[in-house]
């Protein structure tokens, strides 16, 4: 999932080379959605801890070449706030957000994650003083509550499948997720949105390593299709949706951009049904419509205010 460059730089209207901006963005949220799915994979031999490590040592290794690119150095006050936003948006994050995964489904986890446009709106209403009008507290509500109905739906699914701590625990995780995003987000006012990016889970990831050393050392001996699964996360749902948002994101404006974070949730929940025969019951279809919806809504909120 991205990080937040919204308001921070005017995007590079290229009309030439907007339909390919288009297409760049809905990729990067398709390749997010492929996460869940990947990880599922993965946990048939690894740990939590295994699976969130390897994913990010492989995608941090796969973005290390863009540190040496000729880019403003990051001032030394600003290294520790790529520092708390790496320990959060990688090992506090992903951990807690992976642990869910693994007591729910990859259709229900990924339909929580299409929380985040709203818990990012509610956040700037309550941090950065953000004035939400009376409608917009109503979508709020209506996300709030479709979320409410996927856990409902996991408890009296009556099989270990799905259940609530699981859809709770990446909701939690959405929360870290916020933290990261306004911690970057003056970061990304000073310096190049992809160095920082790239910077935060690189710092993210050796704190990760340190702390699944610590806590329990990793093993090596897996198959082929766990390691397979790994490198998909890595290279496909970390390194490669990064740079395809990034530069999506410089051609078209955040506000448009923001509807294809939707495109996560969606393709999750896709590939769970159609790979891993899950199913969803009528209170989590309805609570993925009302939470997909709002998502929809707040990321297109911002353009139309633009045009009022």
């Amino acid at each position: 999932m991205p990080t937040a460059t919204e308001d921070l730089k005017p995007s590079r209207q290229i009309g030439a080379k907007s339909p390919l901006a288009t297409l760049s963005l809905a990729a990067a949220g398709s390749l997010w959605g492929t996460g869940f799915l990947f990880g599922k994979i993965a946990f048939t031999q690894m740990t939590v801890s295994e699976n969130v490590a390897f994913r990010f040592l492989v995608g941090g290794l796969c973005l290390s070449p863009i540190l040496f690119r000729r880019a403003k150095r990051f001032a030394s006050r600003d290294l520790w706030l790529l520092a708390f936003a790496g320990l959060v948006g990688v090992p506090v994050q992903f951990l807690v957000q992976f642990k869910g995964l693994q007591l729910t489904t990859v259709s229900h986890a990924s339909l929580m994650v299409g929380t985040l446009p709203m818990l990012l709106a509610l956040s700037s209403a309550l941090f950065l003083h953000e004035r939400l009008k009376w409608r917009e507290w109503g979508v709020l509500s209506l996300s709030a509550v479709g979320a409410i109905l996927i856990a409902l739906s996991s408890s009296r699914a009556g099989h270990a499948a799905s259940t609530a701590r699981g859809d709770l625990l990446v909701l939690v995780s959405m929360i870290a997720a916020v933290v990261m995003i306004l911690t970057t987000k003056r970061l990304m006012a000073e310096y190049d949105p992809l160095q920082v990016t790239a910077a935060m889970i690189i710092m993210g990831t050796a704190l990760l390593l340190v702390w699944v050393e610590v806590t329990h050392p990793v093993r090596f001996h897996f198959s082929v299709k766990a390691w397979l699964a790994v490198v998909a996360q890595g290279v496909l749902a970390t390194t490669m949706a990064y740079v395809l948002w990034n530069w999506g994101l410089a051609r078209v404006p955040a506000a448009r951009a923001g509807v294809f974070l939707n495109m996560e949730p969606l393709i999750g929940a896709i590939l769970g049904l159609t790979f891993l025969h899950e199913s969803l019951g009528p209170l989590a279809i309805l609570g993925g419509a009302m939470i997909i919806g709002s998502a929809a809504y707040f990321s297109t909120r911002t353009h139309a205010q633009s045009r009022d």
